[in-house]
């Protein structure tokens, strides 16, 4: 049963009140992880009916990084971010976007890399595309394009690399409403600021899209093109940099999964891995 005023405590593994839980302080200072990359760990502006409310942020200088799209569909074989880091010398490893859970291996939208297609099909619902490799140096080489600010057709053949999602701010910084999907979940998503550089922002406590995406608002930095990654158990980011070792995996899904009990990885069809130059 889910109740504003009630919440559970992972120090105690019992319901509480909320009210008698110390207040929440967001603290938004960065602090530097190596040449690129920077982490914020705080508290969420409001407390959730689970778990600690804490919220990860990473910001990302693409420049500073190589990109991969890695598909079940092209290695025949899906692993955990731990994994596919292991494998391929990852320093960052997170969900490439919602798979296909009857078959486990297909995203829910178009995804291709190169020459490779885990999903052909193009989805309309979906407004939001990440994009990697591109054509020629006049685009970045990283980026989150929103579909209805510019056409699927001019964009298509600009980069090698698309993962199709859906959006939670669009281009110009404005909040989406989410309506149809009431439900609190574990979360990530990724974003944009003016100057291109890449945010992950992960919570395990769950909150709805339209709370998360309040708080992607009242950040003290400026974000755009926010896209949906995952939620729930599935969620998955992984970082290995300096000497810093992140492990952030999700759990809760209201109704489907209410439960904060998962403790480890799930093996996951597609990833986006980040190598630092």
């Amino acid at each position: 049963m889910l109740l504003s005023s009630w919440g559970y405590s992972q120090v105690t593994d019992t319901i509480v009140p909320i009210d008698t839980l110390p207040p929440l302080r967001p603290d938004y200072t960065w602090k530097k992880l190596a040449k690129g990359i920077d982490l914020i760990e705080t508290d969420a502006p409001k407390r959730s009916i689970v778990g600690d409310s804490k919220l990860t942020i990473l910001k990302i200088d693409p420049n500073a990084f190589d990109f991969h799209l890695i598909t079940a569909t092209e290695y025949k074989t899906k692993k955990t971010v731990c994994e596919w880091a292991d494998t391929f010398a990852f320093n960052v490893v997170m969900n490439a976007g919602m798979y296909e859970l009857s078959n486990g291996l297909i995203n829910r939208g178009y995804m291709k890399t190169h020459q490779h297609f885990n999903n052909r099909n193009f989805n309309p619902a979906y407004k939001a595309m990440i994009a990697m490799h591109p054509v020629d140096s006049l685009n970045p080489k990283f980026d989150i394009l929103d579909l209805h600010c510019e056409s699927w057709e001019s964009v298509n053949r600009h980069y090698h690399t698309y993962a199709q999602g859906m959006r939670m701010i669009d281009c110009n910084g404005e909040p989406l409403g989410w309506n149809k999907r009431n439900q609190s979940c574990s979360m990530l998503v990724a974003a944009l600021d003016h100057e291109n550089n890449l945010y992950y922002i992960f919570s395990r406590s769950p909150y709805t899209h339209n709370e998360m995406i309040r708080f992607m608002l009242d950040f003290p930095f400026e974000l755009n093109n926010a896209i949906y990654l995952e939620g729930g158990p599935e969620t998955s980011l992984y970082v290995s940099i300096g000497d810093t070792v992140l492990e952030k995996l999700g759990s809760y899904v209201s109704v489907t999964y209410p439960t904060d009990e998962n403790t480890q990885f799930w093996r996951l069809p597609n990833v986006i891995g980040l190598k630092a130059k």
